[in-house]
């Protein structure tokens, strides 16, 4: 069974950073897609960032340049590292995982995803 558990939200203000993790158990880590999402309150959930089962990333535009994807296979744990938080940024944040050989790109929309942890909230202040 599929079990993903989220850690490291919290609040910071803004300009700061934060490292999300995300533990997997109950597959192999190194053969899935994995990918953060979003959801602030009142919207849709979105996708953040994804790392294929090679290693490849993709990100969407808004966190580019700020928030980065890695994963690491012995532990079996998937990270988002943000930095230069902004207001924006503030929603609960969600991992996400597929069996799929899909392509980083794919794996940022959401539909795409069979399992989900239950998410960690991340506020930034002004």
């Amino acid at each position: 069974q599929v079990q993903l558990v989220e850690s490291g939200g919290g609040s910071v203000q803004a300009g700061g950073s934060l490292r999300l993790s995300c533990a997997a158990t109950g597959f192999k880590h190194s053969m899935y897609g994995m990918g953060w999402f979003r959801q602030a309150p009142g919207k849709g959930r979105e996708g953040v960032a994804a790392i294929a089962w090679d290693g490849s990333t993709s990100y969407a535009d808004f966190v580019k340049g700020r928030f980065t994807i890695s994963k690491d296979n012995a532990k079996n744990t998937l990270y988002l590292q943000m930095n230069s938080l902004k207001p924006e940024d503030t929603a609960m944040y969600y991992c996400a995982a597929t069996p799929l050989a899909l392509t980083a790109w794919q794996l940022l929309l959401e539909w795409r995803h069979a399992d989900w942890g239950q998410g960690t909230q991340v506020t930034v202040s002004s």
